[in-house]
């Protein structure tokens, strides 16, 4: 089996298509597998990092609004057209694949299209519940459109073959028990808390971190970790500070034992595990992750990405009962603060939002894929 896969910009279109390729190794030991990406993006590196070979394709979008840097840019991207078709194809001729994948981002669009061209049996996968405008365009084009959720079909051409496969989840995230967790990060038994903006942060949810943390401080109501991001290192502490909370008593060997911040959650999987409410944003692979571990969620979509993408999947939780809902432009400290209340004290409601979310998991994600992909080809 040969298996080219194309995605990236983000770590959500890079990530499942690690997935699926590890996947695939693990059933096939003969298969061979190439990802194809832009070499300035953090797909060169996580591939590399995984262990799979890449090849480079210059690619890039357009920006829209008006100014000479942006004029520039999106001259390189015209040229860019031209010669990402003329190298997608010479790759596909090079390495000859039974398959080529597309997981979203610009890379996708050239290098599945040339396959479809070239009558190379394709597929892309769409990780959000309104799906980005490459996928669109491709769905029309593609043998098969696999689907995260069920949503996303109506928003694709009637014509388009769509299969609903999920999200490919860690297998660390799923097999982690709340107890051992817990355990690994000695929390008691108190409803626990989880917080976090990304990796770079996000300055909403570093606000309701803070008015949570001055919520709790020493009264010893719950456990709360916190990721503040790399941006919030310079607002976050200020934040805590105004609130009569001096930021240095949540940190080191005195610290508060219930309170738990730092700039990057490097133990995702554990700290996931332990929790009984998730504050987050909305990114697709988040959500399949709090629904492959049952937990209840109050979601604050990102509304700076493209098409809105995080308010639509977060509404499919919120739709089925499985999360709480807060936009950006809405937050309000006593609101926030009411809705955390609210499931403090109705556990039972705590609990029926962490079931609602496991019913919408899909667990065998990449089994459902690579079934798919043996059927194609």
């Amino acid at each position: 089996m040969r298996v080219l896969l194309a995605g990236g910009g983000t770590a959500g279109h890079i990530n499942p298509a690690i997935a699926i390729a590890q996947y695939i190794r693990s059933k096939d030991e003969r298969a061979e597998i190439l990802f194809a990406g832009t070499p300035q993006g953090m797909e060169a590196q996580l591939v590399a990092k995984a262990g799979f070979d890449f090849t480079p394709v210059q690619v890039s979008g357009f920006r829209r609004k008006l100014s000479v840097q942006n004029i520039v840019h999106n001259i390189k991207t015209v040229c860019h057209v031209v010669t990402a078709d003329f190298v997608s194809k010479r790759i596909i001729r090079d390495f000859q694949p039974d398959v080529v994948i597309g997981t979203g981002g610009y890379v996708s669009g050239p290098v599945v299209l040339a396959a479809a061209k070239l009558g190379i049996k394709t597929m892309i996968h769409e990780q959000n519940a309104f799906p980005g405008v490459t996928n669109k365009l491709l769905a029309k084009k593609v043998d098969t459109v696999m689907l995260a959720v069920a949503e996303a079909k109506e928003h694709f051409d009637p014509e388009a073959h769509c299969e609903v496969v999920g999200n490919p989840v860690r297998q660390s995230v799923i097999f982690k028990t709340k107890e051992e967790a817990r355990k690994s990060l000695g929390l008691d038994k108190k409803v626990c808390i989880l917080s976090f903006g990304g990796s770079l942060g996000a300055k909403v949810i570093n606000h309701a971190a803070a008015d949570l943390i001055e919520w709790n401080y020493q009264q010893d109501k719950i456990n709360h970790i916190h990721g503040y991001g790399r941006l919030g290192k310079e607002h976050f502490p200020q934040m805590v500070e105004e609130r009569g909370i001096p930021f240095g008593k949540l940190l080191g060997k005195k610290a508060d034992p219930n309170i738990d911040v730092r700039e990057y959650i490097d133990n995702m999987d554990t700290c996931l595990a332990a929790a009984d409410l998730v504050i987050c944003r909305s990114g697709a692979i988040t959500l399949s992750e709090l629904q492959a571990t049952g937990k209840a969620s109050i979601l604050v979509p990102s509304p700076y990405v493209a098409e809105n993408h995080q308010f639509h999947n977060a509404m499919v939780l919120v739709n089925h009962g499985a999360a709480m809902l807060i936009e950006e432009k809405d937050y309000d400290k006593d609101s926030f603060l009411r809705m955390i209340e609210s499931v403090y004290q109705d556990r039972e409601k705590l609990n029926q939002l962490g079931k609602n979310a496991s019913k919408l998991a899909i667990l065998d994600s990449t089994e459902r894929i690579y079934r798919l992909i043996c059927g194609l080809i």
